[in-house]
C-alpha cells in the first residue's frame, strides 16, 4: 500500500468580490506517493484555484488539508512556508527564475532558504539536477542567455532541489512549443519512474493529460472524475 502524500476532506472555498460566489465545492482527494496525476477542466472551474490550497499558499477555505498525513488546516504562516519549501516543489506557467542569479544559483536558492545542508552539498545536489535535466553545461549562464525550454527546465531542477514530497505544476507547459512540452513531460516521467516522485499538474494540455497515470476532471467547482 502507497503512503498517501496529500489529502482533503470536504474542501470548500468562496470569493467574496464582487459577491459571494462559491469556487470550490466538496473536494476530497487523495494523492499516493509516486503517482502522476493531472488536473483538467474549462477555465474558470477551480483548479489553479484548488492547487494554491493545497501548496498551502492560499489558507482562506472550510475544509482539511493534509500533508503528508500531518493536518496543515489553521497551521501559522512561519510552519507553512516551512512545510512548503521542505515538501513541494513548484513548476509554474512561467519560470520566475531570479535574473540577477546564474541557472545553478537559481536552483540552489530553495536549499540555502532551507538551511538544511552545507552550501557546498546544495551546489553539488544543484550540479546533479541539471545534470538529470541536461542542462549541466548551461549552469554559469544567466537566465536571460537561456530559451523558454531550457528555462523551465531550470525551474524542475529548482523545484527537486530539496527532494520534496510533491512536485505541484500549474500549467508548466503553458508557455512550451510541443517540442518543449513534450520534454518537460518526458522529464516528469522519468522522475516517476527513477525516482517515484509524485506530481500533481494542473493543465489545459489534453495530450499531456492524457500520458498522465490518472486525470481528475473539474467541472464547476467539483471533481467529476
Amino acid at each position: 500500500m502507497k503512503d498517501t502524500v496529500l489529502k482533503t476532506q470536504g474542501l470548500n472555498k468562496y470569493f467574496y468580490e464582487p459577491t459571494k460566489f462559491q469556487v470550490l465545492k466538496d473536494i476530497n482527494l487523495e494523492v499516493s506517493h509516486g503517482e502522476f496525476i493531472s488536473v483538467v477542466g474549462k477555465s474558470g472551474c477551480g483548479k489553479s484555484t484548488l492547487l494554491y490550497l493545497l501548496s498551502t499558499m492560499d489558507t482562506d477555505y472550510d475544509g482539511e488539508i493534509f500533508i503528508h498525513n500531518e493536518s496543515v488546516t489553521g497551521a501559522p504562516d512561519e510552519k507553512l512556508a516551512q512545510i512548503r519549501n521542505e515538501n513541494i516543489g513548484f513548476v509554474f506557467q512561467f519560470h520566475y527564475l531570479l535574473s540577477e542569479y546564474n541557472v545553478l544559483r537559481n536552483v540552489m536558492l530553495p536549499g540555502l532558504k532551507l538551511n538544511k545542508l552545507s552550501q557546498a552539498e546544495i551546489e553539488h545536489n544543484a550540479i546533479e539536477h541539471l545534470k538529470t535535466l541536461d542542462m549541466q553545461d548551461q549552469a554559469l549562464k544567466m537566465p536571460n542567455q537561456l530559451s523558454g525550454g531550457q528555462k523551465q527546465r531550470v525551474a524542475i531542477a529548482r523545484a527537486l532541489i530539496n527532494n520534496p514530497l510533491i512536485i505541484m505544476g500549474d500549467e508548466p507547459t503553458g508557455n512550451l512549443d510541443k517540442r518543449n512540452s513534450d520534454l518537460v513531460f518526458d522529464i516528469f516521467k522519468q522522475l516517476v519512474q527513477q525516482n517515484n516522485q509524485t506530481l500533481l499538474v494542473v493543465t489545459h494540455d489534453n495530450d499531456f493529460a492524457s500520458r498522465t497515470e490518472r486525470t481528475i476532471i473539474m467541472e464547476d467547482g467539483r471533481i467529476i472524475t
